[in-house]
């Protein structure tokens, strides 16, 4: 196998170095307002499905120092390379991944986590032009897979009351929530604005298993000033780490 042409960069404004491809999929602040979103605690165990090169866990792990993340990616470089980015940021005892691939059998999944999370693909198989490049095809559009069966996939991970947090399009938001209603409740909807009197781009979506709560959507997030450059709230989140609440 050909050996993959990566980059480096930084992530939380310096505080982690990060490692990706340099074509096909590229990590952008998704991952990073998802790893913010989770409400976990020294000691909390988070499983997340699709690591992809580890930006969200990265993330997490260096929020809360005493948490630890299982992962699971089909896609092996990016695999690698979460493994790799966990060791350079010496992280490698905090990270534990795990194939998804069907042709590799790690035994039975693992279950009882705290928190679950997910940047999951983001649009139907057959809507768009797909990417060229395999990793970021999977990483933006589904395959077999839909949005109904990656979050049964990952809620059967969970322990009783944990925690599902997960990224997505606000123009596909009905579609996670419709998968997430029969399998968690308490579900807060947390609306990132790119600007102020903008359409929101994405939605923080965050539900309870084994809760009947109702819905709630929240203020949400301003993410640019007028100009361009991102706002206090964002700043916080993205360069400084803060967490987002989103009411667990």
């Amino acid at each position: 196998m050909a050996k993959t042409e990566t980059t480096r960069g930084y992530l939380l404004n310096g505080r982690l170095s990060f490692r990706q491809p340099a074509k096909g999929y590229r990590t952008g602040i998704d991952p990073v307002l998802l790893a913010a979103a989770v409400p976990a605690r020294d000691g909390d165990r988070i499983f997340e499905l699709g690591v992809g090169a580890g930006a969200a866990a990265l993330c997490l792990l260096a929020r809360v120092p005493g948490c630890t993340v299982t992962g699971e990616e089909i896609d092996p470089i990016a695999a690698a390379l979460a493994v790799d980015n966990s060791t350079a940021n010496g992280l490698a005892k905090r990270l534990i991944m795990r194939s998804s691939s069907p042709q590799i059998q790690d035994g039975p999944p693992e279950r009882g986590f705290d928190h679950l999370m997910s940047n999951p693909p983001f649009w139907r198989a057959t809507s768009g032009n797909r990417s060229p490049y395999p990793s970021k095809a999977s990483a933006h559009h589904e395959g077999e897979i839909g949005i109904d069966k990656w979050m049964r996939d990952l809620c059967r991970r969970g322990g009783r009351r944990a925690t599902v947090t997960a990224i997505y399009p606000a123009a596909r938001v009905t579609d996670l929530v419709t998968a997430l209603s029969p399998l968690a409740g308490d579900l807060s909807l947390f609306p990132l604005w790119p600007k102020e009197r903008r359409q929101a781009k994405r939605v923080l979506v965050q539900a309870h298993l084994g809760s009947m709560g109702p819905a709630r959507l929240l203020p949400g997030m301003v993410l640019h000033s007028e100009d361009g450059r991102y706002t206090k709230e964002a700043e916080a989140v993205l360069r400084e780490g803060k967490g987002i609440d989103l009411g667990a």
